[in-house]
């Protein structure tokens, strides 16, 4: 009894000090919270979001707290680790008005992870409205589901994926898709309840440009488009990038295959005006990356072509949140190449060098704040997540280097 009131006791302190971080705050289910040190036990009430229709899971805001309602955040980041004990983790940071990060827990997600790198990026996302994050298990080809809240993660749910190495997800109102990248690839869907658990969707497992034939094609990201009709997914190993009809019931249809502007299409984000910003690593090559833009409209409408970041390994894109900025993260030349997104949909490099994430670094993955102010790049090479503040003119300002990671981390979210 002692045991449990002690729990119980440090279970609240730790609520009590730390501020609300993300859009809604629900009572936690302790059954699968995980807080440093501390399991607590399985009488607290339930997780279970009341009040909300199942079309709003993951986009409507709690009307008390607007999505800038808060200077302060947190960033996520998956270990991708293969520990024998604890498997797969999600490190959540706490983030400050002014950026910085402190290191506030680790959440086992209950699957495994593959210790080295995905090769993709969407590997950790956040829903829109902060109350939902969903990881890939890519050594044991699950997704686990986490409630979000101030104090930390509970872990709501973890089912299979569908097929094999998962390494990305999108998720949009109800629905999750998932892009396998082992044997021959898929994408999969599920259904998102109230209680955070997943169920696979009927009939809708799709093929990539494969046909289900032979070795999957490198896939890189697979995302909804702004207007959740379309799926896009980018491959890397044939330049293509596919494109899938989503009808209301978050069935899919497809792929319509499409060619990539440039060699090696991988990561990818939107802008404004359904304006798809997508990088190309060009199998990388020295200093021959580039960033090239499409409109999204049932089909895929290539705006600007190939525009050169000069540097080497772009392969993962960042846009701020007005849609006026795009990032891309290099991993062989460590640093993050700024352009404009003008209101047509073209690109326009500022800077190849805008950010400089320093020797040895190599990032990956990156992610912006909700309140668009802020950037993230993750590096696993350092184990840190390195983070920028996003200027005005769109230039970055350095904020610093945040350790507690492991060499085989993938994936980042941000709020």
């Amino acid at each position: 009894m002692l045991r449990k009131v002690s729990l119980f006791l440090v279970l609240v302190l730790t609520m009590v000090m730390t501020a609300p971080v993300l859009a809604q705050e629900r009572a936690p289910s302790a059954a699968n919270l995980y807080l440093p040190l501390v399991t607590a036990n399985a009488e607290s009430q339930s997780v279970a979001v009341t009040g909300v229709n199942d079309e709003d899971l993951t986009d409507t805001l709690d009307s008390s707290r607007s999505a800038s309602s808060s200077e302060a955040g947190a960033v996520f980041v998956t270990t991708n680790a293969t520990d024998p004990i604890r498997g797969n983790e999600i490190v959540m940071y706490r983030r400050a008005a002014d950026g910085a990060l402190t290191l506030t827990g680790r959440f086992p997600t209950g699957g495994m992870g593959l210790g080295s790198g995905l090769g993709s990026q969407g590997a950790l996302v956040l829903s829109n409205n902060g109350r939902w994050l969903f990881t890939v298990n890519g050594g044991s080809n699950e997704i686990s589901v986490f409630a979000v809240h101030s104090a930390g993660l509970v872990l709501t749910d973890k089912v299979a994926s569908g097929g094999s190495r998962p390494v990305s997800l999108t998720v949009r109102k109800n629905l999750l898709y998932v892009l396998n990248a082992g044997d021959s690839g898929n994408i999969t869907g599920f259904e998102l309840d109230k209680e955070g658990k997943l169920t696979a969707l009927a009939n809708a497992t799709r093929n990539l440009s494969n046909n289900g034939s032979g070795a999957a094609p490198g896939p890189g990201q697979i995302s909804f488009s702004p207007k959740g009709d379309l799926l896009i997914v980018t491959e890397k190993g044939t330049n293509l990038i596919d494109t899938y009809a989503v009808d209301k019931q978050g069935h899919s249809t497809g792929p319509t295959i499409h060619i990539s502007s440039g060699v090696t299409p991988f990561g990818f984000a939107f802008a404004q005006a359904e304006t798809l910003v997508v990088s190309e690593a060009f199998g990388g090559a020295a200093s021959a990356s580039a960033v090239s833009s499409y409109h999204v409209d049932r089909r895929l409408t290539l705006i600007s072509a190939s525009v050169p970041t000069g540097q080497t390994a772009a392969c993962w894109i960042a846009v701020t949140k007005d849609g006026k900025y795009a990032y891309s993260t290099n991993a062989g030349s460590a640093s993050l190449s700024g352009y404009q997104v003008n209101t047509d949909g073209s690109l326009t490099l500022l800077n190849s060098r805008a950010g400089e994430t320093g020797d040895g670094t190599g990032p990956t993955d990156a992610a912006v704040s909700n309140n668009g102010r802020l950037i993230y790049a993750l590096s696993p090479r350092s184990q840190t997540v390195i983070g920028f503040t996003v200027q005005a003119d769109g230039s970055l300002t350095l904020v610093g280097s945040f350790g507690g990671l492991e060499a085989g981390a993938a994936g980042i979210a941000a709020w």
